[in-house]
């Protein structure tokens, strides 16, 4: 069922006020993808703290005009396809790492962009940022990387403490 002007103008105030309370925004086409697998998704992406909106891009083009975003909209008017928007509230990442995952085992699905902040990234762009590890596996390598001086010394220090108990215990078996 078409939907009215003042129901239209209500979406658009509602997506423009979602849009600004995310930490990123990840355009896809799902067109071919089939509902058992795109409800999926969207419990992925909820489960991470993140939605997904399927919304036409008529719609997003003008809520991108009325909030003074021409070049953004020019964007979404290119795209070929049916659109849906993945939010991204509490982790930047996570919606472009969960979309990622689920194209590479659906093959109908793309990534067409993105939008973090007022910047746009493009498909390869999103592609590069959902391939770096999780900001966990992040920490927890820069916390090896601040250990492994200290680790190395303490290893040093009980090298030498080794080398006198082997040196005191072939004395006393001979």
């Amino acid at each position: 069922m078409a939907k009215t002007k003042e129901q239209k103008k209500i979406i658009i105030t509602d997506l423009g006020q979602q849009m600004k309370e995310q930490k990123s925004v990840v355009m896809v086409d799902f067109s071919g993808v089939d509902s058992k697998s795109f409800f999926k998704l969207r419990d992925d992406l909820k489960d991470q703290g993140c939605s997904l909106r399927v919304v036409k891009k008529t719609l997003v083009t003008k809520m991108l005009e009325s909030t003074k975003q021409p070049a953004l909209a020019q964007k979404i008017e290119e795209f070929k396809g049916q659109m849906a928007l993945a939010f991204g509230i509490a982790d930047e990442v996570a919606p472009a790492k969960l979309c990622w995952n689920f194209g590479k085992t659906n093959k109908k699905f793309k990534i067409l962009g993105a939008m973090l902040g007022n910047d746009f990234y493009s498909n390869t762009q999103v592609t590069a940022l959902a391939q770096l590890p999780s900001k966990q596996q992040l920490l927890g390598q820069l916390v090896g990387t601040l250990q492994a001086p200290i680790s190395g010394l303490v290893n040093v220090l009980q090298g030498n403490l080794r080398g006198l108990v082997n040196v005191v215990d072939a004395i006393s078996k001979k």
